[in-house]
């Protein structure tokens, strides 16, 4: 069974999902300063409500701009005290295809959120990270008996929350990340979209050249 970060990571290259599992220590500790965002999202009515927690917090905008996010988003989400103070926080789930955590589990509907330490979209969410919103709802659904079609996606860096369909195009990039998971038993072809490979970890091991515009001129 895969987990959840497999299937998004074969989303965004099976090249570096084979060389995943290939690392044995592909599977480290979270990294400080993503687990310090992270902890961001089980902190925001803190965090519109104190000058000094908001001062030192790991943010990734201004302060006015982060408390002007998060009071938008109080008024509007309608699962805000959901989302803000969750029954459920880092939840495992097992489904019929993937298994991994949910950050957290929002009920009446269920529905997973996951949190993400980096920076959000103008709009939507990133494909893999589509993917493993995809893969958390049918996990939950597949453990709660009943249809789950939204999730939610936080970037708790820059004060963001979106909920997201699960649309027939989302199920299908998630079935077809699935099948390249499922494909995986030698190296995958090397993307062609270069910029996936700075900031790869496998990026040497994977014998890809990035070559600046200077050098190709």
């Amino acid at each position: 069974m895969h987990t959840f970060r497999e299937v998004a990571t074969a989303a965004y290259c099976p090249r570096k999902l084979y060389y995943r599992h290939r690392d044995p220590e592909a599977d480290v500790d979270v990294p400080d300063r993503v687990a310090a965002r992270r902890e961001l999202a089980f902190r925001y009515d803190e965090l519109l409500d104190t000058d000094a927690e908001l001062l030192a917090a790991p943010i990734a905008v201004t302060p006015t701009q982060y408390r002007s996010r998060l009071g938008r988003l109080r008024a509007r989400l309608d699962d805000w005290e959901g989302v803000a103070d969750p029954d459920e926080r880092d939840v495992h789930l097992a489904g019929r295809e993937c298994r991994g955590v949910a950050h957290k589990v929002v009920d009446d509907p269920p529905r997973p959120s996951l949190v993400f330490a980096g920076d959000p979209p103008d709009e939507g969410v990133w494909e893999p990270q589509t993917v493993r919103l995809v893969a958390a709802a049918k996990a939950l659904a597949w453990e709660r008996g009943r249809p789950v079609e939204t999730a939610f996606a936080e970037y708790p860096a820059h004060g963001v929350v979106r909920e997201v369909d699960l649309t027939t195009r989302r199920k299908a990039a998630y079935r077809s990340a699935v099948r390249t998971a499922d494909a995986i038993d030698g190296p995958p072809s090397r993307t062609d979209d270069r910029a996936k490979c700075d900031p790869c970890e496998y990026a040497a091991d994977c014998g890809v050249t990035t070559r600046s515009m200077r050098s190709l001129l």
